[in-house]
């Protein structure tokens, strides 16, 4: 068990994360099935977030909604920022090459969906890197408890490190940059990616758990099972090729709802703690909902133990993952005499001939 969703509590946790994952496949829907919908989602919406974001940090907080506390307390570390906005510029970007709008029809923007995944994983990356030399520098060579500016507890070490490396294999596992093309749908739904198919998705999915398992644990329950499964989900059952645009969509939807209402992750009904912590342990012995950091280090006290192997597990799965996918493509590419990043290396596999079949232009000639 990864998590501590057993006792009296499981029903609604699991009801939670179920209800997360339906609303961010409808959101996706609505947002790659029309041009209204993808206006109003990423455009309109964005905008009026950002306004919400910039007018908590100089209103007086004891004049702002709870909920509005609760970001400012929780949720304004760099991260969270950084994930929301880099999620964003990949939803508009998407949009761009799929209806052709400006640039988004030039052949030298085609590699932009590698560019903008690159920079979202090295996000991570440097979040995973991070939490290793603050545990280390708590803990020492075994890694050690430290506490984030979210007010959270985690425990950093080699399971960090090895989820990195993995996270920075798995950019190199994104082949074929220049095979990306415009569904040839009547509303031009998506942007469709063939290259990038079951093989990197799950590199990818196994990856980004580890790292949401790592570094968010009292998040994980949902922007590691849910957040991951409805792009996926999507892209297996009905839109095949289309998975980026998927995973740009929902990982922004989820990032402004828990950017805006950190309460229902973070102290609710739902809130789900891993097997990291001790068995029992409640979401806010780990999860400060303090004024700052110092007064959630006085009043929540540090864990007294740390079940870190399944970290290092899931972290150790990752880079298995990564290490066979990229051994894969080096032979493919290899045996086929292919460039992996030039040309689209798994052309001849039955997945990417069903995202192919949805594309409106033909590939180059092999």
């Amino acid at each position: 068990m990864l998590f501590q969703v057993y006792g009296d509590g499981a029903l609604m946790q699991w009801l939670g994360m179920l209800a997360v994952l339906v609303g961010l496949i409808v959101l996706n829907e609505l947002a790659r099935r029309t041009k209204v919908g993808g206006i109003l989602l990423i455009f309109v919406l964005p905008v009026i977030v950002t306004a919400w974001l910039i007018a908590i940090q100089f209103l007086p907080a004891e004049s702002l909604p709870s909920f509005g506390q609760d970001t400012l307390k929780e949720m304004n570390g760099w991260f969270h920022y950084a994930k929301l906005y880099a999620a964003l510029t990949g939803c508009i970007g998407f949009m761009m090459i799929k209806y052709k709008w400006g640039i988004g029809k030039e052949h030298w923007f085609k590699p932009f969906p590698f560019i903008i995944v690159a920079i979202n994983i090295l996000i991570a990356v440097a979040s995973d890197f991070e939490s290793a030399i603050n545990g280390f520098a708590a803990g020492g060579v075994a890694g050690g408890y430290w506490m984030s500016s979210e007010q959270v507890w985690l425990y950093g070490g080699w399971h960090n490190v090895i989820n990195g490396i993995a996270g920075i294999i798995n950019i190199f596992c994104m082949t074929g940059w220049w095979g990306v093309y415009s569904s040839k749908d009547l509303n031009k739904q998506d942007m469709v990616y063939p290259d990038w198919t079951i093989a990197y998705i799950i590199s990818y999915d196994i990856w980004n758990f580890a790292y949401t398992y790592n570094c968010l644990p009292t998040h994980s329950w949902f922007c590691g099972i849910a957040l991951l499964l409805a792009p996926t989900i999507a892209a297996l059952c009905w839109n095949k090729g289309g998975w980026i645009q998927n995973r740009a969509n929902t990982l922004f939807f989820w990032c402004v709802f828990a950017q805006v209402f950190p309460a229902f992750q973070n102290h609710s009904i739902v809130s789900t703690v891993p097997v990291l912590y001790p068995a029992g342990t409640a979401i806010g012995q780990v999860q400060g909902v303090y004024a700052n950091v110092e007064e959630a280090l006085a009043n929540m006290p540090m864990p007294t133990e740390a079940h870190w192997g399944t970290m290092l597990v899931v972290s150790l799965l990752a880079l298995v993952a990564n290490v066979f996918v990229i051994a894969v493509i080096m032979t493919r590419a290899k045996i086929y005499h292919k460039n992996p990043y030039k040309e689209e290396i798994w052309w001849n596999t039955k997945d990417f001939q069903k995202a192919m079949a949805r594309a409106e232009e033909l590939p180059a000639a092999k």
